[in-house]
Order: structure tokens, then C-alpha cells, then sequence
């Protein structure tokens, strides 16, 4: 299953870990993870796995301001601010036609919309995003620019006005944010030997230190803090309260068919394994409504990266597995020539796949109590 990638990994640049979870006699739960090739300094390209921590914080950034009638349904307006930047003041998919907080992260969660990222961006602001990050030990992260836009470095550095509305009345607004602070990698971070940039290609290496990054490391903690708050260490505590874990829960597990979003109807544009990279491939048209995955997926530049906790509830089984994987066979960037379904789709899946095998197999002490990870 592994013979391509396998006989040359640093080709692909893989990194792994797993982590196996036994339940003591309360289900409280202990860790033992293993790791394959896991480098912080090595660069991947994060793509959408950034919109997870940044639905979490804007998530805090509700509680936060604590705001009467600011909630995660409250509409939500953008405006362009500067020139270069624009608003959004309408949402097809939700029910009333505006946009919201918890619109944009059901968006995120269903079919890893970017525009919600962006607007998710531009409500938190690039500072406040980095500072809390690092404030969390999450050392190897930085989100420094929102997703499928041409905006330059330097203007991603301004985030857009935003106001939430009741009716007639303001609940809360923030002017537009310029940070002043550069999160930038002090070090070139250089890949491959070309990229095409405006319909030319450039006979360069492409330097990613402008770009964001999320480490493997960091993606797997994450999600295992998301996952397991009562074991998180202090200061990478989040300040959420029940209902946020429970709908960040119920939407990283949920297929977009099962949305009651008419956009996302359609089983054979958004199959359930869309935005299932390990164990499913990232194109199941179906899962076993006994496996659920909790999880977020990222594609972009030839970087395939996939973080999950998985949850089988016929079998009492749980485990956490992220992984990366690099295919770009001509090491040239922006050309669109990847090889996502022939080498790195198949290897997650695959390794998703070998891992739950493993677990099948593995003797527990206890059997977990995961009726807190069940939802209608």
C-alpha cells in the first residue's frame, strides 16, 4: 500500500503521528503517540488546516467581548474598507441570507469554504490571531494572509471593517485593523526549482516565508487540546465554553448532505468523504454512519495534510492521526500539476486505513464511554 511513497519519504516529505488512547476505569483518557519523520522546521504549505485554530478563535473572540445579543447567529457585515479589500453583506447559504460567525465555520467545517476563512480573518485580525497562537505554544504557526487571493503581503496586513447588527441596532463594530507587527519568517523558507507567476514562469525556487504555516506538531496538539480540553496544559486552554465545543464537535464531524444546506444537497459534488483525506480519500460517496471524523484537510502547491480524531462507535474505538504528505513531481508551483490522485489522496487513505486496522486489533483495559462525541 506504501511501496511508491515508502521507498523514498523524503521525496515526499511525509510526516506522521498517532496517538493511541486508553480510558482508565472513569474514561479518563492517557495518551501514547508515535511519530514518523515529524519536523517543525521542515516547511509544508498548511492550506485550509489553518481554519480550524482560526474558527476557534473567533469563536473566543465572541465570548470574549461578551457583548449582549452578540452570538455566533448574530448577522455580520464586512465592509471593503480600503480599496483593495471587499465586503460581504449577504450569505446564500444560511437561512435568513446573512452571513454569521457560525455560518462562516459551518461553511469551513462542510466544504472548507475560503471566503469564510477570510472573513473569520478579518473579524479576529492577523495580530490578534498570531499573538494568541504563540500565547498558546503554538511556536511553528503563522496565518499572515487570507486564502485564494491575490493580495500582497502588505495588505493582508489590514483586515476589514466589521459590524454585527440586531435588526436596526449595532451590537458591535470594529473599524479596519492595520497590523504594524511582522509575522513574516526571518529565514527564507525556499521549495522546488520554478513557479508561474502571472501567466509566466520563473526559473526560481518559490520562498514560502511569506506564506502561512501550521506544523504537524502543532496541528496534531490542536486538535487533541480541541478534542480533550480537560487535558490540555493551562496556557493552551481555551477560553470557549460548552456550546462551542459542542458545535465545533457537531460540524467537524458532519457530512455537507447532512447540513440541511441546499448548496451542499448535491452527494455527487460533496460526497461524505469530501473533506476526508485519511481513511476515505477525500471522494467516499459513503462512510459508515458508525465512523465519524473530526477533522480539518488541506490542499495546495502539491501538500496534502489531514488531522483527525477518529471516533468508531460500533467497535469502542478512538485514536488521533495527522499527517503531510509533498507531491510535485516537476517541482514547479502554480502550474496545477500535482499528483493528488494518483500518489497522495491514496497514501492518507491508505495510511487512515492501516492505522484503524491497527486499532481494531488493539487491546484496551477499559472500553471508552464516547456518547459525548455522538450527535443527532
Amino acid at each position: 500500500r506504501f511501496a511508491i511513497v515508502m521507498q523514498n519519504p523524503e521525496k515526499y516529505r511525509v510526516q506522521i503521528m498517532y496517538t493511541q488512547i486508553d480510558r482508565d476505569i472513569d474514561n479518563q483518557p492517557g495518551f501514547k503517540t508515535f511519530i514518523y519523520n515529524v519536523n517543525p522546521g521542515k516547511y509544508f504549505y498548511p492550506a485550509s488546516t489553518v481554519k480550524l485554530p482560526l474558527s476557534v478563535l473567533a469563536l473566543e473572540k465572541l465570548r470574549r467581548l461578551n457583548r449582549p445579543g452578540l452570538n455566533l447567529d448574530t448577522p455580520m457585515l464586512t465592509g471593503s474598507g480600503k480599496g483593495f479589500l471587499t465586503g460581504a453583506t449577504t450569505d446564500g447559504t444560511s437561512p435568513n441570507g446573512l452571513p454569521s460567525v457560525g455560518q462562516y465555520i459551518r461553511k469551513i467545517f462542510l466544504v472548507s469554504d475560503n471566503d469564510a476563512f477570510n472573513r473569520l480573518y478579518e473579524f479576529v485580525g492577523q495580530r490578534e490571531i498570531n499573538e494568541r497562537l504563540r500565547s498558546m505554544g503554538y511556536f511553528d504557526t503563522r496565518i499572515i494572509h487570507r486564502l485564494e487571493s491575490s493580495l500582497s503581503e502588505e495588505e493582508n496586513r489590514w483586515t476589514n471593517p466589521v459590524k454585527f447588527m440586531q435588526g436596526d441596532d449595532v451590537v458591535y463594530q470594529q473599524d479596519a485593523v492595520y497590523n504594524g507587527k511582522s509575522f513574516r519568517c526571518r529565514q527564507p523558507e525556499r521549495l522546488g526549482i520554478a513557479e508561474i507567476v502571472d501567466g509566466q514562469r520563473l526559473e526560481r525556487p518559490k520562498d514560502f516565508a511569506g506564506k502561512n504555516a501550521y506544523s504537524l506538531l502543532d496541528q496534531h496538539e490542536f486538535i487533541k487540546n480541541l478534542m480533550f480540553p480537560e487535558g490540555a496544559k493551562p496556557r493552551s486552554r481555551l477560553h470557549l465554553a460548552e456550546d462551542d465545543y459542542r458545535f465545533l464537535y457537531r460540524h467537524m464531524s458532519m457530512y455537507p448532505g447532512e447540513s440541511g444546506i441546499d448548496a451542499y444537497s448535491d452527494a455527487g459534488e460533496y460526497p461524505q468523504g469530501y473533506v476526508k483525506f485519511l481513511m476515505y480519500g477525500g471522494n467516499a460517496k459513503e462512510i459508515p454512519e458508525y465512523i465519524r471524523i473530526f477533522n480539518k484537510v488541506g490542499d495546495a502547491y502539491g501538500f496534502l495534510t489531514d488531522a483527525a480524531y477518529i471516533i468508531d462507535f460500533k467497535n469502542n474505538i478512538e485514536f488521533i492521526l495527522s499527517a503531510t504528505i509533498y507531491t510535485n513531481e516537476n517541482q514547479t508551483f502554480n502550474d496545477d500539476n500535482y499528483e493528488y490522485a494518483e500518489i497522495g489522496l491514496p497514501f492518507l487513505e491508505n495510511l487512515g486505513q492501516a492505522i484503524y486496522e491497527v486499532e481494531l486489533e488493539r487491546k484496551r483495559e477499559h472500553s471508552p464511554d464516547l456518547s459525548g462525541f455522538s450527535f443527532p
